[in-house]
């Protein structure tokens, strides 16, 4: 199977540096050979488009110099895989806000979306201070203000204008994974994931490689996914008429 849009919560590094005896940072510094590997693997298994809860909008609760260090672990990131990512034919794009990201890691992206806009192989977009409520609000301001300007009629809006006006030409999600035991969505992706395969895994997310993501596709490529409608029953044999 071909053309399949993944999306990952990146669950879990906080408990794999408790378990190792080391502070939550060097989970999150472990957690980033795990989006390395993913991202060189997507390819392979019929990924096209790859998107990584990177950064949640209510991260912003946690400890500040804990955020500190997720920004400056993506500022890293952006620097030291900027070539590879080209050469490898990576677009990536980033969804979420981008008023409250630090400037340095914020220039560090742009550089980074920049220099791999080209990129037609795999398409990464990163998750980045995003929630899915934020993006439905963003929409329906988008939407009003059209409405408000005479530009749209409200019995124009439509299920489509919606989809675009929310996750714009990025395909919705065929599957979805999250790592780490936990079996839920934490405001990801819900409006596009209406009809998405959930996978979940007890891995960590330091530990989670692209053998485990290739499970998961497999997984998913078993499933019958019916998208609301009923499946037709097989048809009965006929009887054999001897005579």
């Amino acid at each position: 199977m071909s053309g399949l849009h993944v999306g990952i919560i990146m669950d879990g590094n906080g408990r794999w540096a408790r378990a190792q005896g080391r502070p939550r940072w060097r989970g999150h510094l472990a957690g980033v050979d795990s989006v390395r590997d993913v991202v060189r693997g997507a390819p392979e298994i019929g990924i096209t488009t790859l998107t990584l809860y990177a950064f949640s909008s209510d991260n912003w609760k946690r400890p500040p110099g804990e955020v500190g260090r997720l920004f400056w672990l993506l500022r890293e990131y952006c620097q030291r895989e900027r070539n590879e990512l080209v050469e490898s034919g990576v677009r990536v794009t980033h969804v979420g806000r981008r008023d409250r990201i630090p400037q340095s890691a914020l220039a560090e992206l742009d550089r980074t979306l920049k220099a791999t806009a080209r990129g037609h192989r795999l398409h990464l977009q990163l998750a980045i201070d995003y929630g899915s409520r934020w993006a439905l609000t963003e929409a329906a301001r988008a939407i009003s203000r059209h409405v408000a300007s005479g530009d749209l009629r409200p019995e124009e809006i439509s299920l489509d204008l919606l989809d675009r006006a929310v996750a714009g030409e990025v395909p919705n999600p065929d599957l979805i994974v999250r790592t780490a035991g936990e079996q839920r969505l934490s405001d990801f992706l819900l409006w596009e994931s209406a009809y998405a395969e959930l996978y979940f895994t007890d891995a960590l997310w330091p530990d989670f490689r692209r053998e485990d993501l290739a499970l998961a596709v497999s997984e998913f490529q078993r499933r019958e996914r019916r998208f609301g409608a009923v499946t037709a029953p097989a048809e009965a044999p006929q009887p054999t008429v001897v005579g």
